[in-house]
């Protein structure tokens, strides 16, 4: 059975959307995001610092896909207004592990006492700050940020040992203002 569903999203003076196609882009005072969207079912209105994003006979399934792409466009605000950002600590009991930040990597040095170093690429658009045992991730996209977090986390994951004894490794506290 399909409906009319429209879901309308507030527009902060601050941020300014533009559509073309099905290519949605969002500036604001951090950074200016793109979005490819599947557009195929939807449609796409800028009226009044509202967009109005929905159909007049949607499905189940398109519902879904409305409700999706309506979230990724408040993340993009919000991450154009103030920059996503993911904390993750360092712990170890065994050997002391060295974090270093070069050019567009980061070295996991000492891990579990391994002589080289695991090797980290940040993605494209993120920033990452070293500070003692704490590492800052932080982008004005969720996904690069949130991907950039993980990819560190899953760097240390310990295989072949006893995670009960072997508690080392690099893990996220902090996952965009929310603690853990």
């Amino acid at each position: 059975m399909k409906k009319e569903l429209f879901k309308e999203i507030e527009i902060p003076k601050d941020v300014e959307i533009g559509v073309e196609g099905n290519t949605l882009t969002v500036r604001g005072k951090e950074a200016t995001l793109k979005r490819k969207i599947d557009t195929q079912k939807l449609i796409f209105e800028v009226k009044d610092r509202k967009i109005r994003v929905g159909n007049k006979n949607l499905t189940k399934k398109e519902k879904k896909m409305m409700n999706t792409t309506v979230s990724h466009i408040k993340n993009m605000i919000r991450g154009v207004q103030k920059k996503f950002e993911y904390e993750l600590k360092i712990c170890f009991n065994h050997f002391p592990i060295t974090v270093e930040v070069k050019g567009k990597e980061i070295l996991v040095k000492n891990f579990l006492g391994e002589k080289f170093p695991r090797k980290v690429k940040i993605p494209e658009g993120a920033d990452v700050r070293v500070d003692k045992d704490l590492i800052k991730v932080s982008s004005a996209d969720k996904e690069i940020a949130g991907q950039a977090a993980a990819n560190l986390e899953t760097t240390t994951k310990i295989r072949a040992r006893d995670r009960r004894v072997f508690q080392d490794g690099i893990f996220i506290i902090n996952k965009a203002g929310k603690e853990i």
